[in-house]
Formats: C-alpha cells, structure tokens, sequence
C-alpha cells in the first residue's frame, strides 16, 4: 500500500472506536437519531480513508503501470473523477 499508513491507521483506528461507540449507543437503547448521526459520522471517515487509498493508488500504482515518471493528465483526470464520484 501507498497510502500514508500512519494516518490510514489512525483514522481507521477511529472509525472502530465510532462503531464500538455506536453499539454502545444501541445497547444503552439511545434516541436513534443520534445513533444514526453517528453512523454518518463514521462512514464520512471511513469515505475519506478510502479516497486517500484510492488517489495513492492511482499516483503510484497506476502511474507505475503507465511506465512514467511524468505527471500523466490522464491520472490526475481519473482523480478528480474518482473524488466527484465519492462525495
């Protein structure tokens, strides 16, 4: 993996922590909403750890693949694509 595994783990390490808090939540019977805001809460990190995945994946893997040490306009198109489709 490409990505910056230091933050990938830190907030990955989060989000469990949100989901331990979640089902927390559901055994002490808490308002759903505030349940539900949570989840949100969790899979928006969970969202941004997979688009950092994804774009070192592309600027390394991918342009490795290209066989260049350019910057292709090609990936930086498939970036932007990828983060409009995630959002």
């Amino acid at each position: 993996m490409k990505a910056d595994k230091t933050s990938v783990t830190r907030s990955l390490k989060i989000a469990r922590g949100q989901l331990d808090g979640v089902l927390r939540m559901i055994e002490e019977d808490r308002y759903c909403v505030d349940i539900a805001n949570q989840l949100l809460a969790t899979q928006a990190l969970l969202k941004r750890v997979n688009q950092e995945i994804l774009r070192a994946h592309i600027r390394s893997c991918v342009r490795e693949a290209l066989q260049t040490d350019e910057p292709n306009p090609k990936v930086e198109e498939a970036l932007q694509l990828l983060e409009t489709l995630t959002k």
